[in-house]
């Protein structure tokens, strides 16, 4: 009788026995390869290399070294994603300022520069008093600490809390080092309604999406410019930006966020979910969410077990019949 295959998985999802022999290893200084048989994917993930004076025993590699390689390819597409947007300020910036001839608005009705903290205040309170669906913002560690912050949060937790009391939902990316800054914790704990915050190493400078419809960022580095951008292009890219951020960052303060199921599905499976009926590969899939395409194949196969799929066509079409997508686009 033949064992069963062992299940493909990403170092995120590593197995109970992988874990097992991965801990052993560190503990001895190795392990033998008949040993390791159980877990092939210490190897496959790196985990575990061939010892240089015994090729039939296999060395750990040290976690802190393991974890810095996989969290490079992560950390790489969020440089990369940084690096275009402050190309886009750069390029546009300076074109708002270009003097415009006779009868021309001094404004675009796409983009639009904002000058002044007061003006910029303004707008953004005025544009969430009209949003009513969602908004996604990102807020790094300028600007929430000292004097400066402390004006502005009471602030901007009553016209937040407004726009929670319409039913909206509000998701925040900060640092992780803003976990420990009291007005940040303050502001989190004393909103009410569906707000979420998750966090990460790293994140761009600030950034406002409402309703998919406006968005606004830093056009200088003080913070006395803004613009106010409603171009759909643009619009797309900040929030497709914002939605992989999101996928690689943890909650920032866990007991605060609660991410039930849809039907036995999970939020990530919903998520691979959409992009399975939109005809995405898996590895576009691996990539969209931040994950290798091994764990996304897992993900998958779940998700088809889940809703009793015996193909990946007929996947799709119990997708569609489920309504996970519908709970999630209700969501947004």
């Amino acid at each position: 009788m033949t064992s069963a295959p062992h299940p493909e998985h990403g170092a995120e999802d590593l197995c109970a026995e992988g874990r097992e022999l991965y801990e052993r290893a560190l503990r001895k200084g190795r392990i033998t390869a008949p040993e390791a048989a159980g877990a092939p994917c210490l190897t496959d993930l790196g985990l575990l290399y061939p010892a240089p004076d015994d090729a039939d025993r296999l060395q750990p590699v040290a976690p802190v070294v393991a974890l810095n390689r996989l969290l490079s390819g992560p950390q790489a597409r969020i440089a990369d994603e940084w690096r275009h947007r402050k190309q886009l300020v750069e390029l546009f910036a300076p074109l708002t300022r270009v003097e415009r001839g006779p009868g021309t608005s001094s404004d675009s009705p796409a983009l639009r520069l904002l000058s002044g903290t007061r003006r910029i205040n303004q707008a953004i309170t005025d544009a969430m008093a009209e949003a009513r669906h969602e908004i996604l913002c990102i807020q790094p560690h300028a600007g929430l600490v000292g004097p400066r912050g402390s004006v502005a949060y009471p602030v901007a937790l009553e016209r937040d809390q407004a726009f929670l009391d319409r039913g909206g939902r509000f998701r925040t990316l900060y640092q992780h080092t803003l976990r420990h800054v009291s007005n940040v914790y303050v502001y989190v704990e004393e909103m009410h309604g569906d707000s979420v915050a998750r966090g990460l190493d790293e994140v761009p400078d600030r950034l406002i999406v409402l309703d998919h419809a406006v968005a606004f960022l830093p056009a200088d580095g003080p913070g006395s410019l803004a613009l106010e951008v409603r171009h759909p292009a643009l619009i797309k890219y900040f929030a497709t930006t914002f939605e992989r951020l999101w996928q690689l960052a943890t909650p920032m303060f866990p007991k605060a966020e609660h991410r039930p199921t849809v039907n036995g599905v999970t939020p990530r499976q919903q998520a691979i979910a959409a992009l399975l009926v939109e005809g995405h590969t898996d590895a576009v899939i691996a990539e969209r969410l931040g994950m290798n395409i091994r764990t996304a194949r897992v993900h998958i196969a779940r998700l088809g077990t889940t809703l009793g799929s015996d193909s990946r066509a007929q996947l799709g079409y119990l997708i569609g019949q489920s309504g996970i997508l519908k709970d999630r686009d209700d969501e947004r």
